[in-house]
């Protein structure tokens, strides 16, 4: 059992951390009445919502005689376990006693928090919650928490997200001058090849922080949460799906692969790595709408949930970064399940998203000379015959124009334009 005076000293250090943080406020509408578990990788933002939210309480009136916030990340709550949660409530009645709205930061590392958090929400507590494990969304989770509580993925920033917090205004309609467009593009450039972490926006060197992100969630999120001990295969498999973003990667392939580098694997395994990675929103995958059910399971194309991770692994992969950034962001938009998906039949289109009748294929340059303009072109043409598209895009590095084709409207959109759309 974690002693009250520990849990006393940490939550007061909480109180001191919040109230000093200046928070970049993101767009989210928090509901009066809604209780919530936020989830996402590392450092993409989670704890900020928490403390933008507790910060604009603060400034309503309400105290901190009426909020319980507390990060299981803190070392001095290492060997906490679910009893202990109960002492944050007695502690903070004895010195209030006022019922609390509870902040509950990376509660994933307490075995049973669950049980926990639907009695709080059962009590009239309204409590909210983040975790950087995807398994909290799991349906024995949810069943768990019985409907009480709200699912929200958090992803690093938006590239509009991203340019708020540098502090650089654009609007889609607003006239640029020359000056402005450049030092739009430079905020671009940036957000292309290093990502959207908040903590990282400001940073003159990011490789560096982008490294020990990787390696948190590498050795402590998915070696350490899931006892692997072959870290070797583990890592060679994650380059080698850096270099193949983009194509339809097997199960037996990556085994295959993997175990030519001397680090040998079965199938199996390889299935159990790449989950621990998407539980760990390291990777996030889409599937062909048109494969077979098995097809569909062990034919995914794979992306890295932020171009700057991706990029760690690269050396000259525009290509790659330019399709991994439109993946997660029609991800981060539809959904993780069942809302993007790739088509390959016969020809092949990068993305169809159902739900907006949007087929997208991305190329870092259109130009009829390399052949890329008529094999984009054509794929979009085709697969309007077999799935309902009312809109078709080609999202491409800086390449902007409309296209009429066989009564089909394309258009060609430079993926900064896409992005802020």
């Amino acid at each position: 059992m974690i002693s009250k005076d520990i849990l006393k000293t940490v939550l007061a250090d909480a109180r001191e951390e919040v109230t000093k943080y200046k928070v970049i406020p993101r767009e989210f509408l928090f509901e009066e009445y809604g209780n919530y578990v936020f989830t996402g990788i590392r450092r993409a933002g989670k704890s900020f919502l928490l403390y933008q939210h507790m910060q604009e309480l603060l400034k309503i009136g309400t105290g901190w005689n009426q909020i319980l916030y507390i990060n299981f990340e803190d070392e001095r709550l290492i060997g906490m376990v679910a009893p202990d949660l109960n002492s944050l409530l007695e502690i903070h009645l004895e010195l209030y006693g006022k019922k609390p709205v509870l902040f509950l930061d990376e509660i994933q590392n307490i075995e049973g928090w669950e049980k926990f958090a639907r009695r709080l929400a059962d009590t009239g507590h309204k409590v909210y919650i983040t975790g950087s494990n995807a398994r909290m969304l799991s349906k024995d989770i949810q069943t768990t928490l019985g409907g009480r509580f709200v699912s929200i993925e958090v992803y690093p920033y938006s590239f509009k997200e991203f340019l708020i917090a540098k502090g650089v205004s654009y609007h889609e309609k607003m006239h640029m001058s020359t000056e402005a467009k450049a030092r739009l593009m430079r905020q671009f450039e940036d957000y292309f090849f290093f990502g959207g972490f908040p903590e990282g926006v400001h940073f003159t060197v990011k490789r560096n922080y982008l490294t020990s992100i990787y390696q948190k969630v590498f050795l402590g999120d998915i070696i350490a949460r899931n006892t692997i001990s072959n870290s070797f295969a583990l890592r060679v498999m994650f380059y080698k799906i850096a270099e193949s973003v983009g194509r339809p990667l097997s199960f037996n392939r990556i085994a295959n692969i993997v175990t030519a580098t001397g680090a040998k694997v079965t199938t199996n395994t390889i299935i159990n790595y790449i989950e621990y990675a998407k539980d760990a929103w390291l990777l996030l995958s889409i599937q062909n709408i048109e494969g077979k059910l098995v097809n569909k399971e062990t034919n995914p194309k794979y992306y890295f949930l932020d171009n700057g991770l991706l990029n760690l692994f690269l050396l000259d992969g525009n290509t790659a970064l330019l399709e991994n950034l439109v993946a997660v962001s029609l991800i981060r938009k539809y959904g993780r399940e069942d809302a993007v998906f790739y088509y390959h039949k016969n020809h092949e289109v990068d993305f169809y998203v159902p739900e907006a009748s949007l087929a997208i294929q991305v190329c870092y340059k259109l130009d009829s000379s390399l052949n890329t303009y008529n094999r984009e072109v054509d794929s979009l043409i085709k697969i309007t015959k077999v799935l309902d598209c009312k809109k078709l895009v080609i999202v491409t590095k800086d390449q902007e124009q409309t296209l009429e084709v066989d009564g089909h409207t394309i258009e060609v959109i430079p993926i900064w334009r896409w992005l802020t759309a």
